[in-house]
This record gives C-alpha cells, structure tokens and sequence, in this order.
C-alpha cells in the first residue's frame, strides 16, 4: 500500500489539521488512510475548546504499519497530541517511518510524539510555540516559521506551528512524500 498514514487519538484533534491534509490529498487523487486509538470517529475539537465535527477513521493505530504508507502525518489538538505521545502504537508508527526513511509531518502539538521518542534530537523543527523547551530539552533546534523542513537523521521531518501555517504544511506534506516515492 502506499499513501499517506494521518495518526490521530478518538479525542481531542484540531479540526482543520486533520480535515485539510485529509482533504488536500485525496483531492490530489493520493490515498489517504486516518488510524485512531479505537478505530471509529474522531471528535475534533476547534481552538482546544469547541467541539468540532466528527472524522471516520479507517482503522485503528495498532493495526497499521508506517512500512506501508509514504508519509506519516500527526494533526494537532492538545488533547490529541498529549495522548499520542504516551500511545506505544503511535510510538512504533513514527519509529517505524524514521527508520524506514518515512517523512513525517506534525502540526501545532503533533511534536510531542517525536519528542517523546527522541526523534528530534538533532533536528530544526517547528511547533505551537509552548512546545519550544520540550524541543529544545529532547535535543532539538526549535524555530519561529510558518513550516520548517529538516531531512537529517535518515528521514524527513515537516513541521509548522498552528491551523495558520496550514497552507505551507500541507505543500510541504507534499513535497516529501513526492521525493519519498520519486526515490522508491
């Protein structure tokens, strides 16, 4: 299988950041595959306060393997993204994608998995900007930008900071999973 993994929890993701690159690829005709803690629907949430509208997500993490997929994407949302970074499945997909040379784009709060698995250290990333000492203390270079592209360590790392940078997140989404596939 090839395509795009979005990672998320059943709870607590923001809104445009699963929806957007959700909608962005499967407009480009790229298969897109939405995994969640317990399979089912996804409640979005917009701002960490509102209650947003219901995502369908595929299947489940524990079912899935980032070896399948061209990029791996984590949306944001407080909530989503504090619980991703304890999941031990989410743990092993984004693993699995850096070791496997896999892109991996995060969003807003997304970073906290990779700081939870000591995959930034060594990396210039991006993120809402409270996560800036969580980066800099797992050994990460954290930066101020709309997106921030890092391809050392042996795999791609997109980042960008909030539903605002969207546009470049997703363009940038892209543009690595077009190089993944173009080197396959």
């Amino acid at each position: 299988m090839t395509g795009v993994l979005i990672i998320s929890t059943n709870y607590g993701t923001e809104t445009d950041e699963i929806r957007r690159p959700i909608e962005a690829f499967k407009e480009a005709d790229v298969p897109v595959t939405v995994a969640s803690v317990d399979g089912g629907e996804i409640r979005t949430v917009v701002g960490d306060r509102a209650e947003g509208p219901v995502v369908d997500s595929d299947t489940t993490l524990a079912e899935v393997a980032a070896s399948d997929y061209d990029l791996v994407v984590i949306p944001g949302g407080t909530v989503n993204a504090d619980t991703l970074r304890t999941d031990p499945d989410a743990q092993r997909i984004v693993r699995g994608a850096a070791s496997a040379g896999i892109p991996v784009a995060a969003i807003c709060h997304g970073p906290w998995l990779l700081v939870s698995t000591d995959l930034v250290v060594g990396k210039t990333l991006t993120s809402y900007p409270s996560l800036a000492v969580d980066v800099t203390n797992a050994g990460g270079t954290w930066v101020d930008e709309e997106v921030s592209v890092d391809p050392t360590n042996g795999f791609t790392l997109v980042t960008s900071r909030t539903p605002d940078d969207l546009p470049a997140f997703i363009r940038a989404a892209f543009e690595a999973r077009d190089a993944r596939v173009k080197d396959e």
